[in-house]
């Protein structure tokens, strides 16, 4: 397909924004998970900020099939805040509890992303790779909210 569908163009500025919280959720996990005391929490962070990647990836390829080819991308003004605060967070010396909130608040604008880019028509590949990926950003939301709540 040469052009986007209508319907792609339609819904663009959502996937873009989805594609955006997971180049935010890729940077955020690498830096937070480097902060992280918990061995465990670390290696879950590192291993997240890989499937934001390849998450990435996969739209992006979906996205080329359906004729988008012009895919800017960056990190959104909020997910930069983010991380600079969580990096702040982490040289002060906060704790895992304070740099798990800010994981917790990045995991929420993704399934806003997410739950977002959902409520649109969208063509079945498209959406069948979103709810694909929603339901594995949705486990990593409860997790990190868990671990939060564990180390308080």
């Amino acid at each position: 397909m040469a052009n986007p569908s209508r319907t792609l163009q339609a819904v663009e500025a959502n996937l873009r924004s989805v594609i955006d919280s997971l180049i935010d959720g890729q940077e955020g996990f690498q830096k937070i998970g480097e902060e992280l005391k918990d061995p465990a929490l670390k290696l879950y962070f590192l291993e997240q900020s890989l499937k934001r990647s390849e998450f990435r990836g996969e739209l992006e390829t979906v996205l080329h099939h359906e004729g988008v080819h012009d895919i800017e991308e960056g990190a959104t003004a909020s997910g930069t805040f983010r991380q600079a605060w969580g990096t702040l967070k982490a040289k002060l010396g906060a704790g895992d509890h304070s740099l798990l909130e800010t994981a917790e608040q990045a995991e929420d604008a993704t399934v806003k992303a997410y739950t977002e880019a959902l409520k649109e028509e969208l063509p079945f590949p498209v959406r069948q790779l979103l709810a694909s990926q929603f339901n594995h950003i949705q486990l990593s939301h409860d997790f990190v909210k868990e671990a939060r709540d564990s180390k308080k």
